[in-house]
């Protein structure tokens, strides 16, 4: 679905990122590990297209992304990738419903129908109560649970998270990992983690180790 190919990136003369060949099959969790400074972020903004490699290919579906246009990018990003941060992200003036609903209005959807997905989406994550909310009345992990139904909202195939739990207590981070595996189940959703969890590494069906900017090895669970 999703393969990257001798990717190289730097910043000023620190190579982060040294040549790295990853694929990223359909409906999967997929974990990626390793010590700070290891180049997982980077790699994971690389993939979701929200920064460009100094070297290499990205393919989606046999479509080169890296040759698309700005405005295509755009495109192709509000309506193939969606993304959960380590904090939520959510714009404070909005209501949970408006945050949620906003990628579908970007991405050009009629108001009614992105109001409807998102009260859909909102109610199948158990926050059906908390709609006309603002993030600063909600806990941490009612937010990351409406951030990941704002990721999901225009339906992508594939959802980048970048330490979705580390904000959260014990609880909400057990929660929010059950949330993966029961999306990739019910609606086919890969995801890519970037982790310090070691329990949700534990549990990915492929788990990517990195170091030093390059992948050291691939474990495969599923």
């Amino acid at each position: 679905m999703l393969s990257a190919r001798d990717i190289h990136k730097s910043f000023d003369s620190l190579e982060v990122i040294r040549g790295v060949d990853i694929d990223i099959p359909p409906s999967e969790v997929m974990g990626i590990v390793g010590p700070s400074g290891a180049g997982k972020t980077t790699l994971l903004q690389i993939l979701g297209t929200l920064d460009r490699p100094d070297k290499g290919t990205l393919t989606y579906n046999a479509t080169d992304i890296l040759s698309l246009s700005p405005n295509k990018l755009a495109r192709f990003r509000n309506r193939n990738i969606g993304f959960v941060f380590q904090f939520h992200q959510l714009l404070p003036e909005f209501t949970l419903l408006e945050n949620v609903a906003m990628p579908a209005l970007i991405g050009g959807a009629k108001r009614s129908e992105a109001f409807e997905e998102a009260t859909r989406l909102l109610d199948t994550l158990g926050l059906s109560q908390r709609l006309s909310h603002r993030p600063t009345q909600l806990s941490g992990g009612e937010c990351q649970r409406a951030a990941v139904a704002r990721a999901l909202i225009n339906k992508p195939a594939i959802v980048l998270a970048d330490e979705p739990s580390g904000s959260l207590d014990s609880h909400n981070r057990t929660e929010l990992h059950k949330l993966f595996f029961s999306l990739r189940d019910k609606l086919g959703v890969t995801f890519v983690i970037v982790t310090h969890d070691e329990q949700l590494a534990s549990d990915c069906d492929r788990v990517v180790h990195m170091r030093d900017g390059v992948i050291t090895d691939i474990i495969t669970r599923r």
